[in-house]
C-alpha cells in the first residue's frame, strides 16, 4: 500500500492488461496531482493497457479539482485507448458527476483506435503558379 500525505490513500492492482486504483480518502486541491501521477506513471509503463478502474468506494470530499482531474485522466485513458471505469461511486461523487453532465462522458468507450490516431496532417506549403485567395486590406464594405 502506497501512503501518501493525510487524506489520501491509493492502493493500485494490476494484471496484464488492467489496472485498478483503490481510492481512500479525499481527492481535492492538495491531493489530485497523487491521483494524476500513479495514472499517469500505469498508462506510461502499459501501452496495451485495456481498462483502468478507479475503485470509489471509500472516497471521502471530492472537490471541483477532483472532477478536473477525472476529466484529465479521461483524456489521456482515451489517447491511450484505454477504458475508464469509475467503480463503487458513493452518492456524492454520482451527485457530483450528475450535476454536471459528466458521468457518461468519463465513462464511455474511447474511439477506436485511438492509441493509433496520433497521426497529425500537414498541409504542403503552396508552391509558385498556385492561385491563392487574397486577403481584404480595406474597410470592409457592402456594396
Amino acid at each position: 500500500m502506497t501512503t501518501l500525505p493525510p487524506g489520501l490513500h491509493l492502493v493500485t492492482i494490476d494484471t496484464q492488461d488492467t489496472v485498478r486504483i483503490e481510492i481512500t480518502g479525499d481527492l481535492d486541491y492538495q491531493t489530485v496531482d497523487l491521483l494524476l501521477d500513479e495514472v499517469t506513471s500505469q498508462l506510461d509503463a502499459r501501452p496495451g493497457l485495456k481498462d483502468l478502474h478507479l475503485h470509489f468506494a471509500e472516497i471521502g470530499i471530492i472537490d471541483s479539482m477532483g472532477l478536473s482531474v477525472l476529466l484529465m485522466i479521461h483524456r489521456r485513458t482515451a489517447a491511450a485507448g484505454t477504458r475508464l471505469h469509475l467503480d463503487d461511486r458513493p452518492p456524492n461523487l454520482n451527485r457530483l458527476l450528475d450535476i454536471t453532465g459528466t458521468l457518461e462522458y468519463l465513462t464511455a468507450a474511447p474511439p477506436t483506435g485511438a492509441a493509433t490516431s496520433q497521426q497529425h496532417t500537414e498541409q504542403a506549403p503552396p508552391t509558385a503558379g498556385t492561385a491563392q485567395a487574397a486577403r481584404p486590406t480595406g474597410p470592409d464594405s457592402t456594396t
